[in-house]
């Protein structure tokens, strides 16, 4: 059986490349096939293949199906500004229906467990109207919230969790990733977190000098999203 998440974060910075290529670590040595898809990206370096963006690249390197970039990054942008400013520099339209395509493709390879990235947090501009959001909501995925723990997560984290409700898709699980080790509270604001939002946490995770995927992975219960791969 296949398992297919769409992973936001409250902001940008909050640590989702991060924790995605974490839970394809710990999916893949729950012995799961692996996938991902970041369908846009800016910030990308020029390279002799094309542009190439570090956190697609990091999420490339987690997944055990043998996926071209283009597959895993269909839309990259060199500016590092939102995407719907990035790729109006270049004269691309970023509509829902192509973003939603290049996704499928990935999600019918079936791997047994699949994340697809947003950028930034849920509400992400594509276009005059349209939201990175509308790609999940499409998709019909449930989501996965990574919370960048730091004064004022709180706030963001239940205003995306009600989002995510109020756009009728399930918060499958959230992820406390402290971006901040000074925090103040940081006990308090964990517990409250635990209280407010209405899925299970799926890992805390404290500022860690050297985040590689294997490391983050060890604070993280993937028995919680009941995979059965």
């Amino acid at each position: 059986m296949s398992a297919q998440f769409f992973i936001t974060g409250t902001d940008t910075d909050a640590g989702k490349t991060t924790l995605a290529a974490a839970l394809l670590n710990a999916a893949r040595q729950a012995g799961c096939s692996t996938a991902a898809v970041k369908p846009v990206a800016s910030g990308c370096e020029s390279t002799p293949a094309g542009l190439r963006n570090s956190d697609a690249l990091i999420l490339q390197g987690q997944c055990s199906l043998a996926l071209e970039y283009a597959q895993i990054n269909p839309y990259a942008f060199a500016p590092a500004i939102a995407p719907h400013l990035a790729a109006r520099q270049v004269a691309v339209e970023l509509q829902v229906d192509s973003l939603v395509a290049a996704v499928q493709q990935v999600l019918d390879l079936r791997a047994g467990f699949t994340l697809v990235e947003g950028a930034g947090g849920w509400r992400v501009p594509l276009g005059p109207t349209a939201m990175l959001s509308d790609v999940a909501i499409v998709l019909g995925m449930p989501v996965i919230l990574v919370v960048g723990v730091r004064l004022g997560c709180i706030n963001h984290a239940v205003l995306t969790a009600q989002a995510i409700a109020a756009d009728g898709l399930q918060l499958a699980g959230w992820v406390a990733n402290v971006v901040d080790a000074d925090t103040a509270c940081l006990a308090d604001i964990l517990a409250t977190l635990d209280e407010r939002l209405p899925a299970p946490c799926l890992g805390r995770v404290p500022r860690l000098a050297e985040p590689a995927p294997a490391a983050v992975a060890e604070y993280l219960d993937l028995d919680l999203l009941r995979l059965s791969c």
